[in-house]
């Protein structure tokens, strides 16, 4: 899809649940209503690789994605396999794409912000065209099952199993090629409009290595471009 040595998209998105009995506060997140989070890395397929879910509404994810266990095995270097390749000078090793709102790590690419020459801007090009997928999965997934649009009444003990349930046979109805009709996604929209994603922002410094490897991608994906 454009993007070398990619080992897919992550993203959170918020699922809508009626206010928990205890700590209901930790529950209500920027845009004001009770959630939960679901956190996914996808692959090219629009696929869910790994997810996390549970976390309260109120809490970034970056901080979701620091406490999880995927964050850990990537820190690790344990998740992917040991497969490096060389852009410009610099060594890559296999690399997720996030928004702004993640930390950028020598294993996790995200776009500039600030001031964008069109170098800059061509890399975020090249990188929102490959992390869309994990937005049209979480798209699909809803519209698949509109129940996760809707607050859901079960128990916070069964929320997060029952997402995930629905993420497994997301997963199933992805990989069997089954029909997703238009009018879910129309009916997904339409409930999802009563309850709007938060905003997400940056909070974390860049580290040095992460920061070449940006670089060397921005310079190849510019070269590339001029021998078109």
């Amino acid at each position: 899809m454009g993007f070398p040595n990619c080992g897919g998209a992550i993203d959170g998105t918020h699922i809508p649940i009626l206010g928990p009995e205890h700590q209901g506060s930790q529950y209500i997140n920027q845009k004001g209503y009770f959630s939960m989070v679901l956190q996914a890395l996808v692959d090219h397929k629009g696929r869910f690789t790994n997810i996390n879910v549970g976390w309260p509404g109120k809490v970034h994810d970056a901080r979701v994605f620091k406490n999880s266990g995927l964050f850990r095995r990537l820190q690790q270097g344990v998740y992917f396999p040991d497969r490096k390749i060389t852009v410009g000078d610099v060594e890559m090793p296999i690399v997720i794409l996030g928004d702004p709102a993640y930390p950028l790590m020598p294993w996790l690419m995200k776009p500039y912000t600030g001031a964008l020459d069109t170098e800059k801007e061509l890399f975020n090009y090249r990188l929102s065209k490959c992390r869309m997928v994990v937005e049209c999965a979480f798209g699909r997934l809803k519209g698949r099952w509109r129940s996760l649009l809707t607050r859901s009444d079960l128990s916070q003990t069964n929320i997060p199993i029952a997402i995930a349930a629905c993420c497994v046979l997301h997963n199933l109805c992805e990989s069997k090629g089954e029909t997703f009709m238009v009018g879910w996604e129309v009916e997904a929209n339409r409930l999802a409009a009563d309850y709007a994603q938060p905003d997400t922002r940056a909070i974390r410094r860049s580290q040095r290595d992460a920061l070449r490897i940006r670089e060397a991608l921005k310079a190849t994906f510019q070269s590339e471009r001029g021998n078109q």
